[in-house]
C-alpha cells in the first residue's frame, strides 16, 4: 500500500467508513509498537500507548490536511504518546534488552539464526551476537533525543525531513543528533572491530 492508498483510505475514514482506518491500523501496528518499544523500559506497555496512538490519530484524522505522509504523523503522535505516558509514569524513556528482542523478530539487523549457515563458525556467530548486544547497549545508553533520531532513521528507516518533522526540530539538529548517536555506537564498537582511532567502523 502505497502513500495514496493512505490518502484514499484517509478519505474513506472521514466520510465515516471505521473499516478504512482499521486497515490503516494493520498496515502500522507493528512499526508503531516496534517504535515505542524503543523509547520505553515495560514491554506490557508499548501495546497500551501504541493502542491510545491509534485512538488519537483517529480522533485527529479530521484535521489531518495531508502536508506530510501519513506515517509520519502517526509517528510524531506516537512520539508524543510515549513521552507523555512516561512522563505520568516517571520514568525515563529507555530501551531494554528484552523489548528489543521481543519486538525485533522481523529485523534482519537483529536476527542471529541457530543454524549455521556455510561458512560461518560458532565464533563467528558468537562475535555476531556480541557485536548486536554492544549496539544495543550503545543505543540504550544514548539520550531520549539522539536515540530517537538514530531508532527514526537507522530501523523505521524515515528520511532526515521525515525525522525533523516527527521530532518538530530543525534538519541540522537532526542531522547533528544522528551524527552524535553513530559516533557513540561506533566508540563502543571500536574494541571489538579494532578499529583504529580516528576511523568509525
Amino acid at each position: 500500500m502505497s502513500a495514496d492508498a493512505d490518502h484514499l483510505l484517509i478519505e474513506r475514514v472521514k466520510r465515516g467508513e471505521q473499516k478504512a482506518f482499521e486497515l490503516l491500523v494493520i498496515k502500522y501496528q507493528r512499526k508503531i509498537e516496534r517504535l515505542i518499544g524503543r523509547m520505553v523500559r515495560d514491554p506490557d506497555l508499548i501495546q497500551d500507548i501504541a493502542q491510545e496512538t491509534f485512538i488519537r490519530a483517529y480522533r485527529a484524522l479530521p484535521q489531518f490536511r495531508g502536508d506530510s505522509a501519513f506515517y509520519t504523523w502517526l509517528y510524531r503522535i506516537a512520539v508524543n504518546t510515549a513521552k507523555k505516558s512516561l512522563v505520568e509514569l516517571k520514568r525515563d524513556p529507555l530501551v531494554t534488552g528484552s523489548a528489543l528482542t521481543s519486538l525485533e523478530d522481523e529485523d534482519e539487523t537483529s536476527r542471529v539464526e541457530n543454524e549455521l549457515s556455510d561458512g560461518e563458525t560458532p565464533e563467528a556467530v558468537l562475535a555476531s551476537k556480541e557485536i548486536a548486544n554492544t549496539v544495543n547497549a550503545a543505543i540504550e545508553a544514548l539520550s531520549d533525543d539522539l536515540r530517537q533520531a538514530i531508532t527514526l532513521r537507522e530501523i523505521e528507516g524515515l528520511s532526515y525531513e521525515e525525522i525533523a518533522e516527527v521530532m518538530n526540530c530543525p534538519i541540522g539538529t537532526v542531522r547533528s543528533r544522528i551524527f552524535r548517536a553513530r559516533e557513540a555506537i561506533a566508540e563502543r564498537l571500536r574494541p571489538l572491530l579494532d578499529t583504529p582511532d580516528g576511523k568509525r567502523w
